[in-house]
This record gives structure tokens, sequence and C-alpha cells, in this order.
């Protein structure tokens, strides 16, 4: 192991799956020199570079810093000792907090804002901002797929009898049911990707998903998928031939595998937020209230940048991309 490796970095940050995925090129750089300890959710240690060990941030020690008398705590100061830096996107606007954590790194910690002040910049680039490498790092998140998570997909597939067949993949959900695209329109393209190419649809069900329903409009057109780990999603992201989703933290992650993705945008700030990959178009309606800011989009009575995209529109839209044409039936193209 080369003396940088021997370096160890904490790396704390709050956000949730598209947070992460915007973030992973910034860890990517963290994790060049150095091992790297990362404080998330537990969960994206299926998707974390190979040099980041990924832990849950809900911790006595992260806990501890937000409290008086933390650097006076032995057990806090020894887990803080042995790293070299600490980087963290979490309670840059809490005195005490960056105190402490100031303190007790011995002036080695870096603290930033979650979200960039200008939101008019893409939040990849706000994160590696804040490291200095903006200009020279233009990297596109990379996710190599776990092996185990592999072995499961082409399980999946062989049950579900989807080889050779096309397969759209829908995540109609997404953490906010404001910047969902009408669950009806969902079921229409993908009775019109039955039809039109003889091949399966799946549908990706989250927690979220699964607490609120109305998602059994699917239940006799699609293969329902529930309960998958971020591994194991992403591996049948990567096999789709096509996915179609939201504003969503799926979403980014069909882009970062590389899938064929198609996403459906409302009120969020498409120059903030669209998921970066090398194959994805994202549809948005331009219209004067749009983006529009948190509170407004969740008491707004309208959602016209959302039910203005009929079905018909958004197919025509998947219709156009190059590998569409060779799934239909004959070759013959697409009629809506």
């Amino acid at each position: 192991m080369s003396e940088a490796r021997h370096k160890r970095l904490l790396v704390l940050f709050p956000g949730a799956l598209g947070d992460f995925i915007c973030f992973l090129p910034a860890l990517r750089i963290l994790g060049d020199d150095a091992c790297v300890d990362l404080l998330a959710r537990s969960e994206f240690a299926d998707l974390a570079p190979p040099a980041v060990s990924v832990h849950s941030l809900e911790r006595y020690e992260i806990r501890r810093l937000f409290a008086p008398g933390a650097w006076a705590d032995d057990r806090v100061r020894n887990f803080f000792a042995g790293y070299a830096a600490v980087y963290s996107w979490m309670g840059a606007q809490v005195d005490e907090f960056v105190h402490h954590l100031e303190s007790l790194s011995g002036g080695a910690a870096r603290l930033f804002p979650f979200r960039p002040r200008d939101r008019r910049s893409h939040q990849t680039d706000y994160y590696l901002s804040c490291l200095g490498a903006l200009e020279e790092n233009r990297r596109l998140a990379e996710i190599a797929l776990p092996p185990q998570a592999g072995a499961w997909r082409d399980h999946f597939w062989r049950r579900q009898a989807l080889t050779g067949k096309a397969v759209l993949t829908l995540a109609p959900g997404s953490g906010g049911k404001e910047k969902n695209w009408p669950v009806e329109n969902y079921r229409a393209v993908a009775e019109w990707w039955r039809r039109v190419t003889g091949g399966a649809v799946v549908v990706l069900i989250g927690p979220v998903e699964e607490e609120r329903g109305g998602l059994e409009v699917f239940s006799d057109c699609c293969t329902a998928v529930r309960g998958l780990s971020l591994g194991q999603a992403a591996a049948l992201l990567a096999r789709s031939d096509v996915y179609l989703g939201n504003d969503s933290g799926i979403t980014h992650l069909a882009a970062a595998v590389g899938a064929r993705a198609v996403a459906v945008f409302g009120p969020s700030d498409v120059l903030q937020w669209a998921p970066r990959g090398r194959a994805v178009t994202v549809l948005s309606r331009k219209v004067a209230c749009a983006p529009c800011a948190d509170a407004v989009m969740k008491s707004c009575s309208h959602r016209d940048c959302l039910t203005a995209f009929s079905a018909a529109e958004v197919i025509g839209e998947i219709e156009k991309l190059p590998e569409v044409a060779t799934l239909t039936r004959g070759g013959a193209g697409i009629t809506v």
C-alpha cells in the first residue's frame, strides 16, 4: 500500500440517494489517494468506490458534536484522532457543531453547506467545487456493480422469462409525490411498450411507494419488484433496454449505470438536478412558475409542469431513441 493510502479521511454526508449519486465524482477524488470512511446512509455501501468504506451516520460520536462539551468526551476524541482530515457537508450552519469538529480534528476539518448558495449550478459541480476540482474533473458518477447483485439480476431475468425480451423499467415514484408524473401515464407507456415491442415492463416499487399505495394499476401488465438493495436495483437498471422515471434518486442511479434513461422533470430545476449519464434524455415543460421552491412545490394546485406532458408526448420522445427502433416488431417503426 502506498504511503498516501495509509492516510485516512472521514466524510460526513447526510443526503438521500439522488444527492449521493451527484456526490460520487467528488467522493471518488477523495478516495484517489486516501482511504475514506464515509458516514452516510449505510445502504450506499453497494454503490461506493473501492477505497470508500460506508458506515451509518447515525452514531453517538456525530450526535455528540451538537451537544455541549463534546471536546472533553474521550470516546469522541478517540474517534476523530485517527483521521488526517474531516470533510463535512452537514452542520455548517450550527456553531456548536462547527466548533467541536474543528477542535477535535486539530483544525483539519472542512465544512460546506449541503446545498450551493447558487442554485443554478449542478449539484455534482457544487460538490466538486468544494474540493477545488471542478475545472479538471468533469467526471460522471461511476458505479461498479457488486458481483452478487449481477448474479441476482441474472436469476431474476431467468425467473421472469425476460431473456431475449425488450425490457422497459419504470420507476413511477420519488421521495416527493409532487414531483411524480401521473401514474396513469406510466400505465399508458407500459401498454404501448408491450404492444409495439412484444417485450416486458418492470416496475420498481420502493418503500415510499409501498407506503403511499396507488400502484395496483400495474398489476395486470407489469412485473412489480419490491425490496431491492441498491446494488440489485443498479444491476436491474443496467440491463434494461430503456428506463423511464421522475426526478428521483432511482433516475440518477439509472443514469449512473449507463442505462438509456428518460427523466420527466416538473417543478425541479433541471440545471441543478438533471441526472448525468452517457445516455440520458430529460423532458421538462417550460412553464412560468417552474422551477419552484420546495414550499411552493408542495402546495401547488395545478402541477402544469407535469400534467401538461401527455403519455403520447413522452412515448413520442422514447420513440426517437436510436435503440428503440431496433426493438419494435419487424423493425418497422412505432405507432402511438
